[in-house]
């Protein structure tokens, strides 16, 4: 049975000062607390009040029309990386253009089968996961500047059921910090059957998801093959032997994009239906390569393990340095490598859904 602390008790510092994080808009002042759930107990955190998603200026993108039986909440990865304050300001103009070309880089998976909603949120700085990791934290999901973030993604998230989805059903998609707010949203929130019997699949890419997790949120359900519904698609992509990845978590559980399977059956170049590299600042392509590499799950570490990649053309494309992650981490390429994949059993997830 859960219980209810303070995170006061922990030795964690909550009444954190984020006055000095600018928004352009202004923001509801419904709550200023949140109940966080780790490893099956709930925590109370502070939290300053939340973005006011009845302004579009707070919305990446929403659609001009809805045109599909079926939506998609997406959730961009971390693209704020500096080292104060904890929390991006969602008004800066780059950072603004950052998350749109990000979200055509990636949710494009998604937006041809869904209407596409995504949120602007307040999103932990990576500088400040990094430090969280140095210092010896091993619970990110309790640290108060991401559950400011995580806190804009829920209201967020209702906010879109009550103005815009009163009953469609729906996908939900993210990739690393975007990815852990939609797991705090699942774990938090997904107990209700309604929202459980609307959920067509959860795309939760580039953060573990664990066998914990799935013990403990029995809702949280790993997805077995290509067409189930209501179910998890999680991976991290590696090369063999990789290690250090701040991504990947103890326990963490993998499907492999390419033949759908869990196990550690190979998936062979001809069945990869294609690799897409884009400039993600920009959201412009860069590059398409058909049947691009191999993969497997490994299931003892559980991550998703690429090999035989082909050598890409162009220069921008660059598969060595991998900026914030050890090599061989190939986070960055957790939607590009396997696009085309992902695109088609999107659909295939969806055509199932509808004709239950």
């Amino acid at each position: 049975m859960s219980r209810k602390i303070s995170i006061f008790s922990t030795g964690f510092v909550v009444c954190f000062l984020l006055a000095a994080i600018a928004v352009a808009k202004p923001v509801s002042v419904q709550e200023v607390s949140v109940d966080v759930i780790s490893d099956g107990v709930k925590i109370m955190v502070e939290v300053p009040p939340t973005l006011n998603y009845a302004d579009d200026y707070n919305w990446v993108s929403k659609p001009e029309k809805i045109d599909k039986p079926v939506d998609v909440f997406y959730v961009h990865p971390t693209i704020y990386t500096a080292k104060s304050p904890d929390n991006m300001d969602i008004s800066i103009p780059e950072l603004r253009d950052f998350a749109k070309g990000l979200t055509v880089a990636q949710a494009g998976v998604y937006s041809g089968a869904a209407n596409l909603f995504a949120p602007f949120y307040r999103q932990q700085s990576g500088a400040v996961q990094d430090e969280f990791t140095t210092r010896g934290g091993t619970d990110m999901y309790i640290d108060p500047s991401f559950q400011l973030g995580a806190r804009d993604v829920e209201v967020a998230f209702d906010y879109y059921l009550k103005e815009f989805n009163p009953d469609r059903p729906f996908i939900l998609a993210g990739h690393s910090q975007g990815t852990m707010t939609l797991i705090n949203l699942m774990r938090k929130r997904f107990s209700d059957p309604e929202l459980q019997k609307r959920l067509v699949a959860a795309y939760l890419i580039g953060y573990s998801v664990t066998e914990d997790d799935l013990e403990t949120y029995p809702w949280m359900k790993r997805a077995q093959g290509a067409r189930d519904t209501g179910v998890i698609i999680t991976y991290n992509t590696e090369g063999p032997g990789s290690t250090g990845s701040p991504v990947y978590l103890d326990g963490g559980v993998a499907i492999n994009p390419v033949n759908w399977k869990n196990d550690s059956t190979l998936a062979k170049r001809s069945e990869h239906l294609g690799a897409v590299f884009y400039k993600d600042a920009r959201g412009k392509p860069i590059e398409e390569i058909d049947h691009f590499a191999e993969a497997h799950v490994d299931t003892k570490k559980g991550v998703l393990v690429i090999t035989n990649m082909k050598k890409p053309s162009s220069s921008e494309i660059d598969l060595v340095h991998l900026g914030r992650y050890p090599a061989g981490v190939y986070h960055k390429y957790d939607y590009a490598f396997w696009f085309n994949n992902l695109k088609d059993n999107v659909k295939d997830r969806v055509d199932s859904y509808l004709k239950k």
